[in-house]
């Protein structure tokens, strides 16, 4: 077994741990926390298929400014026992069968596919990598690239002016 096939059991076992963790805390600020610990998993996951980008955007977009976000938002809404709705034994039965349903549709789902015979070129090709990405940025697309930077000048201009007191 190659190093990369046992760091994809690890991450997978880790993502799917840390992403029951998120459904299964009590506290909402834990599940938060797995929420960002399965985020890296993934980016993880990014890594192995050689998409370096795609894993610092994951990590930079979902795991920093999104996570955030919720925090705020878990905090300012002052969730306490009080606000809490009241558990019913028949939402919970619901709940529980129509996931077993899900699972049911996933594994009749996947039970008939195939494995492919070839395999991904992990760590030989250059289409994930932001080296191969700055190029094509700077090159060919270096106009359209300027002018949507100029765009988001004058949005943040017209933000600060929008929201400047007289």
């Amino acid at each position: 077994m190659s190093i990369s096939a046992i760091l994809f059991w690890v991450l997978s076992i880790a993502a799917l741990f840390s992403a029951l963790m998120v459904v299964t805390s009590r506290n909402p600020i834990y599940s938060v926390i797995w929420l960002i610990v399965t985020f890296f998993t993934i980016s993880g996951h990014y890594i192995l298929l050689n998409a370096q980008f795609l894993a610092v955007v994951n990590i930079i977009v979902y795991a920093g400014a999104i996570m955030v976000l919720f925090l705020f938002v878990i905090m300012l809404m002052n969730l306490n026992k009080e606000s809490e709705p009241a558990r019913h034994r028949w939402l919970q039965l619901a709940g529980t069968a129509s996931g077993g349903a899900l699972m049911l549709v996933l594994v009749a789902a996947l039970k008939d596919t195939e494995l492919k015979s070839q395999q991904s070129l992990l760590l030989e090709g250059h289409i994930g990598l932001i080296k191969t990405l700055g190029q094509e940025l700077f090159s060919t697309y270096v106009v359209p690239f300027e002018l949507s930077s100029v765009l988001f000048l004058s949005a943040m201009i017209g933000a600060v002016l929008i929201g400047k007191k007289d």
